[in-house]
């Protein structure tokens, strides 16, 4: 996928793990309205293992991704004239905490829960714009398969789901001449969240550009078992350490934190290759009954 050319750091795309969680992006934040209607058109799809279904969904999902594209381009000429026209203003994640902890703005975290739990800014309100979607039905396993297929598996990005309760909740929250701070871990989300707040009637809102993982920790008050940079990362790359997040507090706490991430690799290595050698001694026992 092409980078977004809004001179905005966070949306650029690059050759790390922000690749998989850029993808999850375009799935999910191009195009709300269509996020409406998209569990219950999904549904009637048939879902069985034969071939020709098989190759009916590889289709569509072609077709979704095409699609996706196209949502997301149009998003950001949106952005990019909200942000412009100055009708989204915007704040620097230091800027955000002065007006947090000096000032007493609200700050609406719209990140998912698996990102909120893990770290949050004191005295910010929770309202996630897209949840992680825990459905097992026929319309969203496809989705499920899908995202872990491309990258989920790497990155831990689960599936996410537009929640249609996050604009009435923010509604009963704040009145919409509140000067409300609109945040997610990367940016991407909040702008979403933003631009259906101002179509909503909210006229003072401020971006956090870069979302909190732009922020120092000096920046910002967190609570929560994690540092506030490391709460949208996960899977595999976590486990070995090969996200930007950890490159950088390796880089800062030396060859103790580095080394720990070594241990972790090689102890991949060792179980995979106990797994290959116990995986060849069932086959060569398999084949000696066979010829019994």
């Amino acid at each position: 996928m092409e980078a977004l050319s809004l001179s905005i750091p966070i949306i650029r795309v690059t050759n790390s793990n922000t690749n998989y969680i850029s993808l999850g992006a375009a799935t999910n934040y191009g195009s709300l309205s269509s996020l409406h209607h998209r569990s219950s058109s999904s549904s009637t799809r048939p879902f069985t293992l034969k071939k020709k279904t098989v190759v009916r969904v590889r289709a569509e999902s072609e077709d979704f991704e095409l699609k996706q594209v196209r949502d997301m381009a149009a998003a950001k000429k949106r952005w990019e004239a909200l942000l412009r026209d100055e009708k989204i203003k915007v704040l620097t994640p230091k800027e955000a905490g002065y007006a947090v902890q000096l000032s007493n703005k609200p700050l609406l975290d719209v990140r998912p829960s698996n990102e909120h739990n893990k770290a949050w800014v004191k005295g910010s309100t929770w309202i996630p714009i897209f949840d992680v979607d825990n459905g097992l039905d026929v319309g969203t396993i496809p989705r499920k398969v899908t995202n872990f297929a491309m990258g989920g598996w790497w990155s831990g990005m689960p599936t996410l789901s537009f929640d249609n309760s996050f604009l009435p909740r923010v509604v009963e929250k704040f009145p919409k001449d509140a000067e409300l701070i609109v945040a997610c871990q990367k940016g991407l989300r909040s702008l979403a969240a933003c631009e259906l707040l101002y179509n909503a009637g909210y006229s003072n809102l401020f971006w956090v550009q870069g979302g909190f993982e732009a922020a120092e920790e000096e920046d910002l008050v967190v609570e929560g078992p994690v540092p506030l940079k490391f709460a949208g990362i996960g899977g595999i790359s976590e486990f070995l350490g090969w996200t930007d997040q950890q490159r950088a507090a390796a880089a800062k706490e030396g060859w103790g934190y580095r080394l720990v991430f070594s241990a972790r690799l090689i102890g991949l290595f060792l179980v995979a290759d106990a797994l290959f050698i116990g995986a060849q001694q069932i086959g060569h026992y398999l084949q000696e009954i066979r010829t019994h």
